[in-house]
């Protein structure tokens, strides 16, 4: 096998900033580091890239040794490569983050790994710079969100505008005026009203709503701007 000569080998590594929302608080998933150095310090899930992985799958495949998840919304955010950043060896880095829906049945959290979902506003001090991709990857939802309905890949199938309005708020971080939000997203034309309603949460009971996703194709930008109520 033909080598580049006068190189330097190095590692490449990936890390998943794994955001979760509960109905209350947006979350992000971190485990316990389990090897040295370092060890049991909070710490983002990652992995190695093995020679039969492109970036996306080593990503994906992280994912899913902890979660059980596949097709979760995932998106590679920024790579990471100061030469001092890892004090074993010299180990770039390449950072995607996930949206997953902390109620789906299909979520299993593998145990050996310890890992919890922690409230964003709780997050501890993370190994390495972990930290600086957790913010990144905020800074990037928060775009995106702005401009794409993303965030509904944080919500159980249907929600309610209530839901809908909290996840928002967490989200950035502000509180929106409830008549205001219900009218805005409305008229978006992105959401299909259901007939059941909640009303364990709502005196006189909110109604579901789902993502009509064909009718966003069809209109991408009308969620453009749509935190600027």
């Amino acid at each position: 096998m033909k080598r580049y000569s006068g190189q330097s080998r190095m590692l490449v590594a990936v890390d998943c900033i794994i955001f979760g929302f509960d109905g209350q608080e947006l979350k992000l998933l971190l485990i316990k580091r389990g090897f040295e150095p370092l060890r049991n310090k909070w710490s983002l899930m990652g992995g190695f890239v093995q020679p039969s992985e492109s970036l996306e799958e080593a990503a994906a495949n992280v994912l899913y040794r902890l979660t059980g998840l596949d097709n979760v919304y995932m998106e590679q955010l920024h790579g990471f490569s100061a030469p001092d950043r890892d004090p074993v060896e010299r180990t770039l880095s390449m950072a995607f983050f996930s949206l997953v829906s902390i109620s789906q049945p299909e979520l299993n959290l593998r145990p050996e790994y310890h890992a919890e979902w922690i409230p964003l506003s709780k997050v501890p001090s993370l190994i390495l710079d972990h930290s600086r991709m957790v913010q990144m990857a905020l800074e990037k939802l928060r775009y995106k969100a702005a401009i794409h309905p993303v965030l509904f890949e944080l919500l159980p199938a249907k929600f309610t505008i209530p839901q809908l309005q909290t996840l928002y708020e967490a989200v950035y971080n502000v509180t929106f005026d409830k008549r205001n939000f219900s009218r805005k997203v409305l008229s978006t034309g992105l959401l299909l009203k259901q007939k059941e309603k909640d009303k364990l949460n709502s005196k006189r009971g909110a109604f579901y709503y789902k993502l009509d996703k064909r009718r966003y194709n069809a209109n991408f930008h009308a969620f453009l701007n749509f935190v600027r109520l």
